[in-house]
């Protein structure tokens, strides 16, 4: 299983369209229910600073990126953006219902 976080701050006045671009592709993928990914999208207490979570089953590529609604959301984000983008591949140790 593989696990991904992107984080992304985002200018103040960009938010509002970052949490409808968000939203629009969760229906997208809520609708077509990809088998094998798990995705989250949540924001930090500062109002501004977007964490995405993916997880991945084994030998899976991710099916997000083909969705129109992901790229619609990366152009929105890549507009809004206050700084760079980091991420990180994630090895889970230990786990309760979440991956």
């Amino acid at each position: 299983m593989s696990v991904l976080m992107a984080k992304t701050k985002i200018k103040t006045e960009g938010v509002a369209d970052v949490k409808a671009a968000t939203r629009k592709m969760f229906a997208a993928i809520n609708a077509a229910q990809p088998e094998g990914i798990r995705y989250a999208s949540l924001l930090l207490a500062d109002g501004q600073t977007f964490v995405a979570i993916v997880q991945l089953d084994d030998g899976l590529e991710n099916p997000v990126p083909g969705f129109p609604e992901f790229r619609e959301l990366q152009g929105v984000v890549d507009g809004s953006r206050a700084e760079p983008n980091t991420g990180e591949q994630w090895t889970v140790v230990g786990s309760y219902r979440l991956f």
